[in-house]
């Protein structure tokens, strides 16, 4: 694992001019022309990017998902995590008929401005790069004045600059979490397949007992089954019910126990470990927190 500390050594091994500005840079596709290193194999950086990039062949990795950028396409990333560019391919980021942008920019520039803590809110920074967001011509129009703006600026750095520019970091993270909620709504005969699917493989997981051997279900091990980060999968199922994947996972587990309940002889301690959970105090709340009653209350009443 190689970890890419300051934005003077990305723009190294990306082979353009230092950054004017120690702690934030914009940098043009076109200029792009990745050094041949076994960095690219596997690395992190300890800066945020965020990138449009158009008709770039490069193949991009994140965990085992890739994705060409062969069209307008954003991507977001946060320090820590784990990215990948295919050695083959590396030199395509040499293609002249690429375009776009890659903001980058360190934690420390935030400071002690509200963005600092808001933007750890923003969760298309957790996304898998096969879930990037395609914009609309207008809607990259609105995002390229946005780069420019931010790029002009830290070219002369003066007692207004740092703010101007959050405020435009600000401006592109509000535009690009209205873009991702357009795109749920655009795909929403895919969503709902992702719906119909999450919902079948929950039913399954409870159905054959999978928490005996697995352990309680997780938003976790349901996004990995569908190729899918985390918080692409809440987001998206969010955007058709309103309920996130915890939520649902919950719901059809609260349903399951009450089938427990009332249609078997199980004790709530062995109906507990069904569900996967290690101790049945863990099961009683949960339930009581989502029926305000517990399990033998529930069983009870039935009686």
């Amino acid at each position: 694992m190689q970890v890419i500390n300051s934005l003077s050594e990305f723009h190294r091994l990306l082979s353009v001019a230092p950054p004017m500005h120690p702690l934030i840079s914009v940098v043009h596709v076109s200029e792009l022309h990745a050094v041949a290193s076994d960095v690219w194999k596997k690395f992190t950086t300890n800066f945020y990017s965020i990138s449009l990039k158009n008709n770039i062949q490069s193949k991009i990795k994140y965990g085992q998902n890739y994705y060409d950028f062969d069209r307008g396409t954003m991507t977001f990333t946060a320090p820590k995590q784990v990215q990948s560019v295919e050695v083959d391919e590396a030199n395509s980021y040499n293609n002249k008929s690429g375009n776009g942008y890659v903001l980058m920019f360190h934690p420390d520039f935030l400071g002690k401005n509200p963005l600092a803590i808001n933007i750890k809110h923003y969760s298309f920074f957790s996304y898998s790069v096969n879930e990037a967001l395609h914009l609309s011509e207008r809607e990259e129009e609105n995002v390229i004045a946005i780069f420019k703006k931010i790029e002009e600026e830290y070219q002369h750095i003066d007692n207004h600059t740092q703010n101007v520019i959050l405020a435009q970091i600000d401006l592109l993270l509000q535009y690009s979490a209205r873009f991702y909620e357009r795109q749920f709504i655009t795909r929403k005969v895919v969503n709902h397949d992702l719906l119909t699917k999450t919902e079948s493989m929950i039913e399954s997981y409870f159905k054959n007992e999978l928490g005996v051997e697995n352990g309680v279900l997780t938003v976790e091990y349901l996004a990995s089954q569908l190729n899918l980060s985390s918080n692409y999968l809440s987001d998206a199922l969010r955007s058709l019910t309103g309920q996130g994947a915890q939520q649902h996972i919950h719901e059809k587990m609260i349903e399951k126990a009450k089938e427990y309940l009332t249609a078997s002889n199980l004790s709530v301690s062995e109906i507990a470990y069904n569900l996967g959970f290690e101790r049945p105090q863990s099961f009683n709340k949960l339930f009581k927190n989502k029926t305000e009653m517990s399990p033998l209350a529930f069983r009870e009443s039935f009686n």
